[in-house]
């Protein structure tokens, strides 16, 4: 039986964000709160671009378990240019390219995952910057970010993700940036943030098939089949839109927000068609919820706590009833988290976090308990000037379900990276890690940057 915690879990979130470990843009100032900082721009630039950046990247992996195979041979280049109309006036354009080898080489995966995932041409950040006085304005395609722990996605309820490689890429490559109008206020130590999302965008899940590819349960002998994903329409019922304060006070940042919207993570409604082999029909759609959060961040020095709670109701969760009509429970959720980042003599870091998700009014027949509990572990240390090794380690505490993450990165030259892994899963079929149990990897990438 194959499965999947519909939406991602507590120790899911947690994984995101420390493939990340980038500040909050509230944390960095007025200008790196839009995630550039022109400003060291050459005034001679002033009316055009800053030129091409980006980086080039190869990345392989290859599954070890049986059967052994190559699952990713993907050449990457992410390219991007900013500059600045006037003093008041910035733009940013972005685009990333990928093209996967693995499908010429081997038949591994169907025709569909080939088709979805061999190659492909994303929009990044495309977007217009205005200023004056006290506000700022973005309008068209770009990144929001709303968590203060460190890179943790929880209050991290806008930003849309590529999960077709589950949690394993690193956090900036998962992000999948929202056409959206933003709209910024600031005065003394407070910050108010307006936005709204005509035209939303939604994770990528993939197609059935593909080596995370979020598997719904079927019992043993059963049939399954899976729809073509259903997106919401681009009418005004399915806009998206939130409200953001935040404030420094005697060193402590908090904040607060509200988000209605149509979940980024598709909730997988079910259709059971009777027989000698019933046939399980699953389709992903996304519900309309609502999500209420806030945040804290104080720095102690040597040692950083953060923490941030989210409040979620009407999302809806797999259920394990086969009399159930459409095989989902709609639940209210309280996510929260809290975290300390030690910062250790030799270039060495240490990162621990405990989270957990509440079930408010806990249907049994989710998978999920109505406690979910669950830790993290992060060490980081640099071995001389160009080598710098790390071990992620996250788990549940409600059943032996983890993932291993320990890797090693070599700066070989100021623009050249090459960094070697392994991603190694555990747990029960119905766990959120172990039910890639069979998909342990190895992996190494090469980055050029310019």
């Amino acid at each position: 039986m194959k499965t999947t915690l519909q939406p991602p879990s507590l120790a899911l979130a947690a994984c995101l964000a420390l493939n990340c470990y980038a500040a909050d843009d509230d944390l960095l100032g007025r200008d790196a709160l839009f995630g550039d900082d022109l400003k060291s721009t050459a005034s001679s630039k002033a009316a055009s671009g800053s030129g091409i950046k980006g980086f080039l990247q190869f990345e392989g992996a290859r599954t070890t378990s049986n059967p052994e195979h190559w699952s990713k041979l993907r050449t990457r280049a992410d390219l991007n240019s900013q500059g600045k109309l006037s003093d008041s006036l910035k733009w940013k354009l972005g685009v990333r390219v990928d093209y996967d080898f693995v499908y010429g080489i081997n038949d591994f995966y169907n025709s569909a995952v080939e088709q979805n995932q061999r190659f492909d041409i994303a929009l990044r950040e495309n977007y217009l910057d205005y200023s004056t006085g006290n506000w700022d304005f973005r309008v068209g395609r770009q990144h929001v970010v709303w968590g203060e722990m460190v890179g943790l996605f929880f209050a991290d309820v806008v930003s849309a993700r590529d999960q077709r490689e589950f949690i394993l890429p690193e956090f900036d490559q998962m992000r999948i940036p929202q056409w959206a109008v933003r709209a910024e206020y600031f005065a003394n130590d407070t910050h108010a943030e307006l936005l709204w999302i005509p035209v939303a965008s939604y994770d990528n899940i993939g197609r059935p098939g593909a080596e995370y590819y979020p598997y719904q349960p079927v019992p043993p002998g059963a049939n399954v089949q899976y729809l073509p994903e259903q997106r919401p329409d681009g009418t005004a019922n399915n806009m998206n839109y939130g409200l953001r304060l935040s404030t420094l006070k005697n060193g402590w940042d908090v904040s607060g927000f509200y988000y209605r919207s149509s979940d980024i993570n598709p909730s997988f409604y079910r259709e059971i068609v009777p027989g000698a082999r019933p046939t399980f029909i699953y389709q992903a759609r996304h519900d309309r919820i609502h999500q209420y959060g806030g945040t804290l961040a104080k720095d102690f020095g040597d040692i950083v706590l953060k923490a941030e709670a989210v409040y979620t109701r009407d999302r809806q969760f797999t259920v394990l009833n086969l009399t159930d009509t459409d095989g989902l429970a709609r639940q209210h959720t309280l996510d929260w988290a809290v975290g300390l980042d030690f910062t250790l003599p030799a270039d060495s870091r240490l990162n621990v976090q405990f989270f957990q998700r509440q079930h408010f009014d806990h249907n049994p027949d989710i998978i999920a308990d109505r406690l979910e509990n669950g830790y993290s572990l992060f060490a980081s240390t640099k071995l001389g000037n160009n080598w710098e090794t790390q071990a992620l380690f996250i788990s549940s505490l409600n059943r032996s379900d983890w993932l291993f993450r320990p890797r090693v990165s070599w700066n070989i030259q100021r623009n050249w990276r090459l960094m070697l892994g392994a991603d190694i899963f555990s747990g029960p079929q119905l766990g959120l890690f172990g039910r890639y149990d069979q998909h342990d990897r190895v992996y190494s990438e090469v980055r050029y940057s310019f």
